[in-house]
């Protein structure tokens, strides 16, 4: 297994509720007047995402959801043009919160950044995540690491279980 995925599944288990994110109540509440909530995010989603101040945002972009599978970005930091500066992508099925697709809040242009995501069943999808390689610059990981994940639908609610990891080059 790659060491993301091996990562991923110490910490994606079960949550009954979107993590709480490191901004104070003051400056979620700037963030939030700042960059806005998009309308494209559903009002299940912005209500789990604002409850544990993270700012909801639509990753690269995109409203990405399917098969009663959304996923929403929610960011602690925007550039001025409101671009997510520390963020994660978050996962809800049928509006209740399964998991987050990386384990650590993410960097634009460093390691582990989320690329591209697709949801590629009735409860799969798929992220890519920027890797370095030994020869890359601090700025500009060259490679591409794809991991897949299913949604387990339980009692207890959805469960994002990362199942393969793949070096895409």
């Amino acid at each position: 297994m790659g060491a993301l995925l091996v990562a991923a599944t110490t910490t994606l288990l079960a949550q009954a509720s979107v993590p709480a994110s490191p901004l104070a109540a003051d400056s979620y509440a700037a963030l939030e007047k700042r960059c806005g909530t998009p309308a494209a995010v559903s009002p299940a989603s912005i209500t789990a995402m604002r409850r544990a101040r993270w700012v909801p945002f639509l990753h690269l972009d995109q409203a990405i959801a399917r098969n009663g599978i959304e996923v929403v970005g929610g960011m602690t930091a925007a550039t001025p043009g409101c671009a997510p500066e520390s963020f994660n992508l978050f996962v809800f099925v049928e509006g209740t919160f399964a998991g987050t697709l990386s384990r650590a809040v993410m960097t634009p242009s460093r390691d582990g950044e989320a690329g591209a995501v697709r949801i590629t069943g009735a409860d799969t999808l798929t992220v890519e995540f920027a890797r370095y390689m030994p020869a890359d610059a601090e700025c500009c990981p060259s490679s591409r690491e794809r991991v897949s994940f299913r949604i387990e639908k339980t009692g207890a609610g959805p469960t994002l279980v990362p199942t393969e990891t793949r070096q895409l080059r």
